[in-house]
């Protein structure tokens, strides 16, 4: 039993051993059968929770939901996890502090599976990277550009980036800079000799300060020939990018996500088992 807390937590193998459980996922279909995972998540999540929840189904587990405010509480987050672990086998949070899930982890004997804190998102990373591994032949030889702020999406890239060893740089404003990250003001001079652009969208105050980072068509054509684009959803027409850049063939589509339902599993899988 090992917790998903940051991807820095395992080696490149034991990362890789997820993505083989990943495609031979029908191999398991009853791995949870008897079993109970306890979820955390705000209302406002809909990709990440509903391929949580739908894999947790079709391993033949069951899912009980909370809002994580349930974890916000005067009693002590070990007490709640002493008297949790004796009904939960897994426990999947979304929450904004990652030290909250680390104490979860060392409090509980079952794992604790981070579904995104204001630090990091490894499961929405470790899904990407699975459908990237399918249609690119050295998408860990690819250059990697996140245009975007220092935050939790860009912070998970870094993480990537730290744990597979790839190639990572930042396009910033100054700033925005990512702690430990290669940053990069120039959009123009960024792009160059990259294989994969990634954003993230920006809160209303810093879009004034991005309006020279939008990703566009004519963007993209400075990149390496075959390039794509990966946003973070939710994205946005018009602030990170172009409607025109997400009708294109550099997008890499909505269905590149489909991925993060049995990349999930896996996690799961791996961690329980």
């Amino acid at each position: 039993m090992k917790s998903f807390i940051r991807l820095t937590d395992f080696t490149k193998e034991e990362l890789f051993e997820i993505f083989r459980i990943a495609d031979s996922i029908e191999e398991y279909s009853d791995f949870l059968k008897g079993k109970t995972v306890v979820m955390f998540f705000p209302a406002s999540s809909i990709r990440t929770r509903v391929s949580f929840e739908k894999g947790i189904y079709l391993l033949g587990g069951q899912s009980i939901l909370f809002d994580p405010t349930a974890l916000d509480k005067k009693e002590d987050i070990r007490d709640v996890c002493g008297y949790l672990q004796n009904w939960a086998d897994a426990v999947i949070v979304r929450h904004k502090d990652i030290h909250l899930l680390q104490k979860m982890s060392e409090s509980m004997k079952v794992p604790v599976i981070n579904a995104l804190t204001d630090d990091n998102h490894p499961c929405e990373m470790m899904a990407d990277l699975y459908a990237l591994s399918k249609k690119r032949t050295d998408y860990l030889k690819d250059r990697y550009l996140f245009v975007g702020a220092d935050g939790n999406i860009g912070r998970a890239w870094k993480e990537a980036a730290d744990a597979f060893g790839f190639s990572f740089t930042q396009a910033c404003p100054d700033g925005y800079c990512i702690p430990g990250a290669e940053c990069v003001s120039s959009l123009e001079d960024a792009i160059l000799g990259k294989d994969i652009i990634c954003t993230d969208s920006h809160p209303k105050d810093e879009l004034d300060d991005f309006k020279d980072y939008q990703i566009t068509r004519e963007i993209m054509s400075l990149a390496n020939a075959g390039a794509i684009l990966n946003p973070c959803p939710p994205f946005y027409r018009g602030e990170e990018v172009t409607g025109d850049v997400i009708d294109s063939d550099f997008f890499v589509g909505y269905d590149f996500k489909k991925d993060l339902l049995k990349v999930q599993q896996g996690i799961m899988i791996y961690c329980m088992g």
